[in-house]
């Protein structure tokens, strides 16, 4: 699995150059006023990960498949979005099928470039934006509670648990807190997801500053990740526009110029690993002549689970799973040095997938 990023933002912070940058395309029309994003564009991209070019290499793979990330960009929102304003109803239901947001805001100052409330100041555009996904999930909440009340008196039992649950919910976001902040147990969580709140969604806030301050931000990026802080969530510094020139270079161009600019890495491969760190995703590998490919999975999934990620039939007749650490597969120089010096081990029903893990599924059919 890979996982599905809505980059959001108010108008003209940079939503559209980035996702332009990040999926390597001009799909999606950057230009100087609201709403020039009117449907969502959605881009796949590959997730880059060094191991799985090592492991290739040393397996002498045909084909290396790694991982997809999808990021979808959504149309700029505006105050009022949740009662409508400025095609809200329709963006805040591109949000809601997303895994995460990826919430831009403009760190950069720029009189050429309009701001919609005449003024730059990230963290008010972060409480605008939050502001309306609340006021959402609390219009969409009072009428499903209102729905509810039949069954919850006719004693049906899903119906008394999503009740409460939806009332745990209002209760949060009447302090004018997102919901993700509820505290919810592991037997209420099927239900929990169910409501598909709009505010459990988790937040990765993306700084967008000038050229000259991407190695180190500056001033308005800090207070963000003041507030990231605050809040329990992550954030990242980027500059759209290097980003954008960086996806029209090849791989050595690219490495030269982020020299040159002080930086280890691209936007992209920090955005990404920002990314799993938020859904606390890793990743395995299946390592052959034919292909070397990366499959990404949550934390704390169980082997037949992750056999599952390939094909149900792997997780429905899973027997049990040849293993290698990552560092072992390379240190012994394959699989074959691997089962030399014992590294490869057999993984039963209960092995919890590492990151990094070599594997091969063995099932019945």
């Amino acid at each position: 699995m890979g996982f599905r990023m809505g980059i959001v933002g108010l108008p003209n912070v940079g939503k559209s150059t980035l996702f332009n940058a990040l999926t390597k395309t001009a799909a999606a029309q950057a230009a100087n006023f609201p709403f020039c994003t009117i449907e969502p564009n959605v881009g796949d991209v590959g997730v880059p990960d060094a191991r799985l070019d090592t492991l290739a290499g040393i397996a002498g793979s045909a084909q290396i498949i790694p991982t997809r990330m999808t990021f979808v960009d959504i149309a700029g929102l505006v105050k009022g979005a949740s009662k409508g304003e400025g095609l809200g109803n329709q963006f805040l239901a591109n949000i809601r099928e997303t895994d995460a947001i990826a919430h831009v805001l403009r760190c950069f100052e720029d009189e050429d470039v309009t701001h919609v409330d005449g003024r730059v100041d990230p963290v008010a555009d972060a409480e605008t934006i939050e502001t309306e996904l609340i006021i959402a999930d609390m219009e969409s909440l009072e009428k499903r509670l209102q729905n509810i009340v039949r069954k919850v008196r006719g004693g049906d039992k899903e119906a008394v648990q999503q009740e409460r649950l939806m009332k745990v919910a209002m209760e949060m976001l009447e302090q004018g807190k997102p919901a993700r902040l509820c505290d919810i147990d592991d037997e209420d969580l099927k239900q929990w997801n169910m409501l598909q709140l709009l505010s459990t969604k988790p937040v990765l806030y993306v700084c967008n500053v000038d050229e000259g301050e991407a190695s180190e931000g500056n001033a308005l990026s800090a207070k963000v990740g003041e507030m990231a802080a605050a809040q329990g969530n992550t954030h990242v510094v980027i500059s759209a526009k290097i980003e954008e020139e960086i996806s029209q270079l090849d791989d050595d161009e690219a490495e030269m110029f982020l020299g040159e600019l002080g930086l280890e890495e691209a936007g992209l491969d920090r955005l990404i690993k920002a990314g799993y760190e938020l859904l606390q995703l890793e990743t395995y590998f299946t390592v052959g002549p034919k292909e070397a490919r990366a499959w990404t999975i949550k934390q704390g999934t169980l082997a037949p689970q992750a056999a599952g990620v390939i094909h149900g039939d792997f997780e429905r007749g899973f027997i049990r799973a040849e293993t290698i650490a990552y560092d072992d597969y390379v240190a012994c120089n394959g699989e074959s040095g691997a089962k030399e010096a014992g590294k490869m081990r057999a993984e039963g029903k209960g092995y919890l997938v590492q990151d990094g893990d070599v594997m091969h599924f063995l099932f019945n059919t």
